[in-house]
């Protein structure tokens, strides 16, 4: 029994110290979405969450197929920031001309698996909350709410969607709580 218990801790851990470290020229990721309106999308992220546009781009057809992103169909690219440095934060949107994708299942974060929603850290709750009520755009449930203080004393969530009923969670403190 001792010798199988060795050999099965042995053999969890090899994997463990095979692994070599990798290493990344960036530390933060891009986020792709399709989205069904663009420039509603757009809005919803500059003008509502604050994100600012910076040159997009596009794929053509022959290298988006070969690529397998799209079945020899354009991708226009709309590119957002948080940030101004080369690490900020981008999140690409796109629409492709002459396709409807279907919408997923967005009522709650456990309705199906797959990126769920965005976390955004925010300077002022209550400015951002008046931006996207210009848009329209409500706060889900009763949001906002105090976090608790071992989470980010101060700090308040605040969940909203997004034109395509994607979950945006919102942090940050409150000027007038």
């Amino acid at each position: 029994m001792r010798h199988l218990l060795v050999a099965l801790f042995v053999s969890a851990a090899l994997p463990c110290l095979a692994a070599e470290p990798a290493a990344f020229p960036r530390t933060t990721i891009d986020l792709g979405c399709v989205v069904s309106d663009l420039d509603a999308s757009v809005r919803f992220y500059t003008e509502g969450v604050g994100f600012h546009e910076l040159p997009g781009f596009s794929v053509e057809p022959p290298l988006a197929a070969d690529a397998g992103l799209t079945d020899t169909k354009r991708l226009d690219i709309r590119v957002l920031v948080l940030g101004e440095d080369n690490a900020a934060t981008k999140l690409k949107l796109m629409h492709v001309a002459g396709t409807e994708p279907r919408r997923g299942d967005n009522e709650f974060i456990h309705s199906h698996t797959g990126f769920r929603y965005l976390t955004i850290m925010v300077a002022d709750t209550d400015a951002a909350l008046a931006r996207l009520a210009k848009l329209g755009v409500k706060p889900i449930a009763k949001s906002p709410i105090a976090l608790p203080d071992h989470l980010g004393k101060g700090l308040f969530l605040t969940c909203v969607r997004d034109p395509d009923g994607n979950l945006v969670e919102l942090i940050g403190p409150r000027a007038a709580p």
